[in-house]
């Protein structure tokens, strides 16, 4: 799909892996201001930054929004993976990480730890070790 989209657009310029500028065709576009991006599995983004929307782009080169994403195979498999962005998934475990380390310096400066704040600990040290296992996976 990828290249019959390309095709339909002016000024087509290859910026990264599965990456593209162009003009825009649904403005007066004079440099191109049209980022295209295809994802796994072929979905492609598109997005003008000079406001017009991707209703308008593929109108204006005679597609519709369902051909930005190809079908999926009907099977009553596994549902696709949706990963969490890294930086979403980052942030939960610096908040892990910091308690961990919270609860290291209080024991070294000789304090001792609740009931609740060993539970508290404990789930970090899990949730750490969660994500490390998933990122195993992708």
């Amino acid at each position: 799909m990828i290249a019959s989209l390309l095709d339909r657009l002016d000024g087509v310029k290859r910026i990264g892996v599965d990456r593209w500028l162009a003009r825009c065709p649904a403005h007066d576009d004079q440099h191109p201001s049209l980022a295209v991006r295809e994802l796994d599995g072929g979905r492609l983004l598109l997005h003008d930054f000079a406001g017009c929307s991707v209703a308008e782009i593929v109108a204006a080169i005679g597609l519709e929004l369902s051909d930005l994403f190809p079908e999926r195979p009907s099977h009553r498999g596994k549902s696709e993976r949706r990963p969490f962005p890294a930086q979403d998934v980052l942030r939960a475990v610096e908040r892990e990480v910091l308690i961990a380390a919270t609860a290291a310096s209080f024991l070294g400066n000789g304090g001792t730890l609740t009931d609740t704040d060993r539970t508290r600990l404990l789930l970090a040290s899990q949730r750490i070790t969660q994500a490390v296992l998933e990122s195993r996976h992708d």
